[in-house]
């Protein structure tokens, strides 16, 4: 299958690429965003596109997907409502509604968050924006849309952070992550289980469109 990443050079997207790149079954991996990843595969490409709200330049090269995992996202903090939902929600569906026109048999996996709030009434900005951003996806014409809703991820194999918070958190807490994952395997992933687990919904679909923690680290133990 040929897949589309948004956000490989992010700490799950870095995971997400990894997987994608050893899977046997992926023939090509094609990587969205404004920068290069800077890695060198014969599977891999990079597509630069300056402006993500805008791909009317790119339509060509973005046919011929199975997948597309879009790894992409911010921290909302010292953010309001409008320029968070301007990141999260209209850069989303700028990308997805090209997609789901081009490659209406792709299956399309979003990086969300625990604590999504699908009704988009409840208290937390974050969540609410999340929650639209996940419904307005669902609305789209693509063969499946499946929403991943993970909580503490472990970073593996040189994944890193590019969220200076996040950085920092991680190299000082880090440690501890092996075991609170050893404790609790159901609720602290892995960028390997979330990059398997995507390829694990793409081939075999999934029983329900929101995956929490637990069952995205079903997916991956079924990859």
């Amino acid at each position: 299958m040929n897949v589309l990443i948004f956000g490989a050079t992010g700490m799950v997207g870095q995971g997400v690429l990894r997987e994608c790149v050893l899977a046997n079954d992926v023939e090509r991996v094609t990587a969205v965003g404004r920068t290069a990843t800077g890695i060198q595969h014969p599977k891999l490409r990079d597509l630069l596109v300056p402006d993500l709200m805008d791909y009317r330049k790119v339509e060509g090269e973005l046919r011929g997907y199975d997948a597309c995992y879009f790894c992409l996202g911010v921290s909302s903090a010292g953010m309001d409502e409008a320029k968070y939902s301007r990141i999260t929600y209209d850069l989303t569906l700028a990308a997805a509604e090209v997609l789901a026109r081009l490659n209406p048999q792709m299956t399309f996996v979003y990086v969300s968050g625990v604590g999504t709030d699908s009704t988009e009434r409840g208290s937390v900005m974050w969540a609410r924006v999340k929650g639209r951003t996940e419904n307005a996806l669902r609305r789209l014409p693509f063969k499946a849309v499946y929403l991943f809703r993970p909580g503490v991820i472990q970073p593996l194999h040189g994944a890193r952070s590019k969220t200076r918070v996040y950085a920092v958190t991680y190299m000082f807490l880090g440690w501890l992550l092996p075991l609170l994952r050893a404790m609790s395997p159901r609720r602290i992933l892995t960028t390997e289980s979330v990059g398997k687990a995507m390829l694990a919904v793409t081939r075999h679909g999934a029983p329900k469109a929101c995956l929490e923690p637990g069952d995205i680290y079903d997916a991956a133990r079924g990859a």
